[in-house]
C-alpha cells in the first residue's frame, strides 16, 4: 500500500524532484525534465509573458490578467474581504453576488492591492558582505538593515506604485530582490454568490469530485482609468485533455520541504498542533456568535470560512508529520546528502555543525513560543480594532527612525500597504469585536497564568469580558476618519490619543518588541546563518536540481490533467455541469441559487466544470492561472485534494492533485447564468462552445 510519503521514487530519489514535483522560480525552470516528459521547452518570450501576465494579490492569493484592460481572474474566495467590506445588512453582496455590467458599476475594494512582478535581482553577495563574521543579534541587525537599504534603493521615490521585497531562498543560502509594480486601485467586477462560489462548503473542501464556481474578476485602475495590460492570458474553453501538459503560474505561500529534522519536530509539536487547538476554539466562538441571528451570521461568515479552511489544512499537515514513514524518508534524504559529500571531511563537519546549530535554535524557540505567539503575533488579542491600533502605534514610532533601523514591515516601501490596510477594511461590528476579544483575552490569562505581570498589565483586576466591553465601547477606531487622523498625525497624535485600544497597544508594545527581537536574534538569525551553510552544501551536491521552498513569490509548476486511484475506485479528472445539478440537494451547502436554477436549460450538461491536475501547488496558489503549452488559460486553481494537505513537507505524485475551475465553465456561466455578455466579449475566449453562447 502506498502512503502519503511512500512510493519507491521517494526512496530512490530523496532530494531531487520527482515527476511533476516542484514550485520553480522562473529563472531556474526544469527544462530538461519538461523536454523529456512533454517535449516542451519554454523560451524566453514564453517565460516573460507568464511573468507579466501573472499577479499576486496582497491578501495572499494569485491571479492573472485576462484582457488588455487590466481585468484580473482569481478565485471568489480570494475576494471575500473586498465583498465583505462592500456589504451591509441591506446589501449582502456575498449572498447575492455582484456583476458590473458596465465599468462605471465596478466597485473599489478599500484594502486590496495587486502586485505585478517586473524583475528579480540576486543580492546574496550584498547580504553576505553585510553579515560576514556576525552571529545572533549582530547578524540579525546587520541583515535587516541591509535588506531595508536594498529595498529602499529599489523603491526610490515611487513608493506609491512600486513594491520591493528582499526574499530569502534556500533557508538563507540565497537572497533575491523582487521588484513589483503595485496597483492600489482595484475594483470588483464579478463575484458569484457564496452558495455557488463555495458550493459544497466545508464538507467538500479539499475533496474531489468537486462542483465549485470559485472564480471572480477584478480590474486594476490607475488615475481612474483601467491599466493597459498588453501581456495577458487568453481563455481557451476547450481546456486541456486528460494527459495533457498543464502549467500553474502563481505565488505559493510557504513550504517546509528543506527543513531539518529538528525544525520539522518543532513544526509537529508546536506550530501546527498549537495553531490547530487555537483554531478549534476560535471556530466554536464564531459558530456561537453566528447563531445570534442572520446579521451575526453574515458578519462572521468570512472569518468562519477562513478558520474552517485553515483548520483542515493544518489537520492534514499534522497527519503528514505523524506518518511513520515521514521522518524515515527525511532520514534517507539526510544520509543521501552525507553520501554526496563523503569525499570532503570539512564539508561533513560543516554539515554537522549547521544541523546542531539549527537544533539549538529550536530549543530557544520552544522556550519562547507561548508568549511570542500570544503577545507579538497577537493570538491573545483577537480584534480588528487592536490590529489597527498596533499598526498605528508602531508605524508612528518607526517612521521617526532612519529607514534601515526600522522594524521589518514598517520601512518606506511598506508604508503604502500599511496605510491602505489601516484606512480600509470591512465595517467593524462592536458585538463581534467583544465576543472575539473576550475569548482571546481569556486564553491569554489561561496560557500565561493570572499572576503573570503582563496579564495583570492587560486585565488589572477585571475579567476578560469586562475589559473587552470597556475597550470596544470606548474606542472610536471603527471610524476610518479617526484612523486617518492618527496615521497622518504621526507620533504626536498617537501619543496624545486617549482611545483605549491605542493606549493598550502602547502599553503592550515594549514586551511585544522584546519578544520579536528575541525570536529574530535567537531563532531566525541562527536558522538563516546555518541555513546558508546547508544551502551551499546542497548546491554542491545537487546544483539547481533542487528548487527553493515556496515564499509567496512567483513560481511555475508543471503537471498534467490526471485523476487518481482511491482504494478500489478510479477518480476521473473532470466533473460536469450535469454533475453539479445532480449533486444539488436544495439545502446548504449543496443548494443552488436562483440564477443557476433558472439557467439550467441554457447550460450544456456535459460542459466541463471542475478538473484536477498533478501540478504541485499549496496555499497562496489560490487564483493561479492553469495554462496549456501555448500559454492559454484553461482553468483557475482554487484548491487541492485531501492528499495535498501534507504538501507543505513533500509531494506525492500518485495522489496529490490541484483542483481548478474549467475555462469553459467560467465563460459559460458568465453568459448563461449572469448575462455578462460584455465580460465574455472582453475575455475574448478561444473557442466558445456553441451551447454556451
Amino acid at each position: 500500500m502506498v502512503r502519503r510519503y511512500g512510493g519507491l521514487g521517494l526512496l530512490l530519489l530523496p532530494v531531487l524532484s520527482l515527476a511533476a514535483e516542484g514550485m520553480w522560480t522562473l529563472d531556474a525552470l526544469p527544462r530538461d525534465a519538461l523536454k523529456s516528459e512533454y517535449d516542451f521547452v519554454p523560451d524566453a518570450a514564453f517565460v516573460d509573458h507568464v511573468r507579466a501576465a501573472s499577479v499576486r494579490l496582497a491578501s495572499g492569493c494569485s491571479g492573472g490578467f485576462v484582457s488588455p484592460d487590466g481585468l484580473v481572474l482569481t478565485n471568489a474566495h480570494c475576494v471575500v474581504d473586498c465583498v465583505q467590506s462592500l456589504s451591509t445588512a441591506d446589501r449582502d453582496l456575498a449572498a447575492s453576488g455582484w456583476v458590473a455590467r458596465q465599468r462605471s458599476e465596478e466597485l473599489r475594494c478599500p484594502a486590496m492591492a495587486v502586485n505585478q512582478l517586473q524583475a528579480t535581482t540576486d543580492v546574496t553577495a550584498r547580504i553576505a558582505a553585510a553579515t560576514e563574521g556576525l552571529q545572533g543579534e549582530a547578524f540579525a541587525r546587520a541583515r535587516n538593515a541591509e535588506q531595508s537599504r536594498i529595498e529602499a534603493e529599489c523603491v526610490g521615490d515611487e513608493a506609491g506604485t512600486r513594491r520591493c521585497d528582499v526574499v530569502t531562498l534556500y533557508g538563507g543560502g540565497q537572497y533575491q530582490l523582487y521588484r513589483y509594480r503595485r496597483h492600489a486601485d482595484v475594483r470588483l467586477v464579478f463575484s458569484p454568490e457564496t452558495a455557488i462560489g463555495f458550493f459544497g462548503g466545508d464538507p467538500d473542501n479539499f475533496s474531489f469530485p468537486r462542483f465549485s464556481f470559485d472564480a471572480a474578476l477584478l480590474r486594476v485602475y490607475e488615475d481612474d482609468r483601467p491599466v493597459a495590460t498588453p501581456q495577458y492570458f487568453r481563455l481557451n474553453t476547450e481546456g486541456a485533455a486528460a494527459g495533457e501538459l498543464t502549467l500553474v503560474s502563481g505565488h505559493p505561500g510557504r513550504t517546509q520541504r528543506l527543513l531539518t529534522a529538528s525544525q520539522l519536530r518543532r513544526e509537529r509539536d508546536l506550530d501546527v498542533l498549537q495553531r490547530l487547538l487555537h483554531l478549534a476554539e476560535l471556530r466554536g466562538v464564531l459558530l456561537q456568535y453566528s447563531r445570534l441571528g442572520p446579521e451575526a451570521a453574515r458578519v462572521a461568515a468570512t472569518d468562519l470560512m477562513q478558520v474552517e479552511n485553515a483548520y483542515k489544512v493544518l489537520d492534514g499537515r499534522l497527519r503528514a508529520l505523524h506518518d511513520p514513514l515521514f521522518f524515515d524518508h527525511r532520514a534517507v534524504q539526510a544520509r543521501a546528502l552525507r553520501t554526496a559529500l563523503a569525499d570532503d571531511p570539512k564539508a561533513l563537519a560543516a554539515l554537522t555543525a549547521a544541523e546542531q546549530g539549527i537544533a539549538e535554535a529550536q530549543t530557544a524557540y520552544r522556550a519562547l513560543y507561548t508568549p511570542y505567539q500570544l503577545i507579538e503575533r497577537g493570538r491573545g488579542f483577537e480584534s480588528e480594532l487592536f490590529r489597527h491600533a498596533r499598526t498605528l502605534v508602531r508605524a508612528a514610532a518607526e517612521r521617526e527612525k532612519p529607514n534601515d533601523r526600522r522594524l521589518r514591515g514598517y520601512t518606506e516601501g511598506e508604508l503604502p500597504r500599511l496605510r491602505q490596510q489601516v484606512l480600509g477594511g470591512a465595517p467593524i461590528t462592536a458585538d463581534y469585536e467583544r465576543a472575539r476579544l473576550a475569548w482571546s483575552l481569556t486564553k491569554l490569562r489561561e496560557r500565561l497564568g493570572p499572576d503573570d505581570a503582563f496579564v495583570r498589565l492587560v486585565l488589572g483586576k477585571a475579567d476578560p469580558a469586562t475589559v473587552a466591553d470597556r475597550l470596544v465601547a470606548g474606542s472610536a477606531l471603527a471610524d476610518a476618519t479617526v484612523r486617518r487622523a492618527l496615521w497622518e498625525g504621526g507620533a504626536e497624535a498617537v501619543a496624545a490619543s486617549e482611545d483605549p485600544f491605542i493606549q493598550l497597544a502602547r502599553a503592550v508594545d515594549p514586551l511585544a518588541r522584546q519578544l520579536r527581537q528575541r525570536y529574530e536574534h535567537e531563532v531566525e538569525a541562527v536558522e538563516a546563518r546555518h541555513g546558508r551553510t546547508l544551502a551551499g552544501l546542497r548546491f554542491r551536491a545537487y546544483g539547481t536540481s533542487v528548487y527553493p521552498d515556496a515564499t509567496f513569490t512567483l513560481r511555475l509548476s508543471y503537471g498534467e490533467v490526471r485523476g487518481w486511484r482511491e482504494g478500489d475506485a478510479e477518480i476521473a479528472p473532470f466533473t460536469t455541469v450535469m454533475g453539479l445539478f445532480e449533486r444539488a440537494t436544495g439545502s446548504p451547502p449543496f443548494a443552488l441559487t436562483p440564477p443557476w436554477k433558472a439557467a439550467q436549460a441554457q447550460l450544456d450538461p456535459q460542459l466541463p466544470f471542475n478538473f484536477v491536475t498533478t501540478n504541485d501547488i499549496i496555499g497562496g496558489n489560490s487564483g493561479s492561472p492553469v495554462l496549456n503549452r501555448r500559454g492559454e488559460l484553461v482553468g483557475v486553481a482554487f484548491d487541492g485534494n485531501r492528499h495535498s494537505l501534507g504538501g507543505a513537507y513533500g509531494y506525492d505524485p500518485l495522489r496529490n492533485r490541484c483542483v481548478a475551475v474549467h475555462s469553459a465553465a467560467i465563460v459559460g456561466a458568465l453568459g448563461a447564468v449572469y448575462g455578462a455578455d460584455a465580460l465574455v466579449a472582453e475575455l475574448n475566449p478561444l473557442p466558445v462552445p456553441a451551447e454556451t453562447r
